[in-house]
């Protein structure tokens, strides 16, 4: 028997994704586990090490675009004078038939704004270039205003700078220090080691995953290799190495192989290019060894992964703590418990996404209202076709995502817990003959007894 422990202890199975011993493993069941993960661990760091880029490709910028390079600058001086003598007023037009003038430009005798803007980094630190801003603009500049001005070397010299951004780090940061207060104050040492998680998560994808596509790397393969690395990371980082997020990695794994393989299949069928946008254009112009396509079906993974994350661990613990309420419960009733709940996060999830990507598109959207195109010809078209497979491909994840690692983790918990036997039960004080010894040892002295074997176990 051993020594009773502080009471504080007692309170670890609250929490739905804690580290807390639910249900004890079972040195078989790790080993079968660990021949699983093992290998796919190994897999990865060698894909890692096969398609490390070192680095993203030398490029010269070409001036089109983002394909710039940017400075820093700062508004030093800011005076309204007339249009005309800035030569920023619009000839006259005819009138639109309702009798409106029309829209764009400064009509004669309007004020503009001429800005003075001071360039603060680079090799012209301290140059200064005006700018003027009519009316009509939906951007206007104050004095002492930090902006990004774009740099055309081949210009003429006074139009080699251009505004091309204001300056928006200091908000973003103080965005990015609110959010990670929040999620350390609610969240405590498990907030930290998602912040820690998520870090990693953007390093990977900035030093493997971009670079590795810019040198030339099958986008898919890059994409399959990067998210797996951020998978292992993220779930052991956060809900630590057990059996139950070995659970949820081989549920998400399985889900991501069945996204790789559906979104390739619709998006060959449906004969989308992935070149559907001015940036993608771009991209490919610059670094023409870059399969457009694979790029689609790898922005399809990665964007599906985070959610899938949340799915399969929710649903892993789900059937753990359904196992610690009934544990004489079968494999096929921990399954279709389990499974009421993954229903209800299927129809939350899947809402989740459409609506994510139907609002990242919603410009285009309005686009094809505008032009009153019928249903049938907007879905089909590539531009919006695309979106469509994106979301159905990856909500189609998603949704089997949840049956699978609600399976996966009900025929481990129950086997498990076999493999335990009666030891299993002697911990748990659900034998008869150690309830009465227990029984008639005292109350609470007994009490103690079962709380220090259980502590033990």
């Amino acid at each position: 028997m051993s020594s009773p422990e502080p009471p504080t202890h007692s309170h670890g199975h609250s929490h739905g994704h804690g580290h807390a011993p639910a249900a004890p493993v079972s040195r078989h069941l790790r080993k079968v586990i660990a021949a699983v993960l093992i290998p796919f661990a190994a897999a990865v760091v060698v894909g890692l090490v096969v398609l490390w880029p070192g680095g993203a490709p030398s490029h010269k910028p070409s001036g089109v675009g983002f394909d710039q390079p940017t400075e820093r600058a700062r508004v030093v001086k800011v005076e309204e004078v007339n249009c005309a003598d800035v030569n920023a007023e619009q000839q006259p037009q005819p009138t639109s038939p309702q009798g409106q003038p029309p829209p764009g430009g400064a009509a004669k005798g309007k004020e503009c704004e001429q800005v003075t803007i001071k360039v603060t980094t680079g090799d012209n630190a301290g140059r200064t270039f005006q700018t003027v801003v009519t009316p009509e603009a939906t951007r206007h500049y104050t004095t002492g205003q930090e902006v990004v001005v774009a740099y055309s070397p081949k210009a003429p010299k006074d139009l080699q700078y251009s505004v091309s951004d204001v300056d928006r780090t200091f908000p973003m940061w103080v965005l990015a220090a609110i959010f990670a207060f929040a999620v350390v104050l609610v969240g405590r040492l498990r907030g930290v080691l998602a912040l820690v998680a998520l870090a990693a998560s953007f390093g990977v994808l900035t030093l493997f995953i971009l670079p590795a596509i810019l040198q030339g790397s099958n986008p898919l393969v890059v994409a399959v290799v990067g998210g797996s690395a951020i998978m292992l990371i993220a779930l052991y980082m956060c809900h630590g190495l057990t059996a139950r997020t070995s659970v949820a990695v081989l549920g998400t794994l399985a889900s991501l192989l069945l996204i790789g393989l559906l979104g390739s299949v619709f998006i060959g069928w449906a004969l989308l290019t992935g070149n559907t946008d001015d940036t993608t254009g771009l991209v490919h112009g610059l670094f023409p060894n870059i399969e457009i396509r694979g790029l689609l079906l790898a922005g399809i993974i990665i964007g599906s992964l985070g959610v899938l994350d949340d799915v399969t661990v929710t649903q892993t613990a789900a059937v753990w703590e359904l196992k610690e309420a009934d544990s004489s419960a079968s494999w096929r009733r921990l399954y279709g418990a389990a499974m009421r709940i993954g229903r209800d996060h299927i129809a939350s999830v899947v809402n989740t996404l459409v609506l994510a990507y139907a609002g990242a598109a919603l410009p285009l959207l309005l686009l094809f209202s505008i032009a009153q195109s019928s249903v049938g010809t907007v879905a089909t078209s590539e531009v919006v076709a695309e979106e469509i497979v994106r979301t159905l491909v990856g909500s189609i994840g998603l949704v089997a995502s949840v049956p699978l690692t609600t399976l996966l983790a009900a025929l481990v918990v129950s086997a498990d817990h076999k493999g335990q036997g009666a030891s299993g039960a002697v911990g748990r004080g659900t034998v008869p003959g150690q309830a009465g010894a227990t029984a008639g040892a005292g109350g609470r002295s007994g009490r103690r007894g079962a709380r220090g074997k259980r502590r033990k176990r």
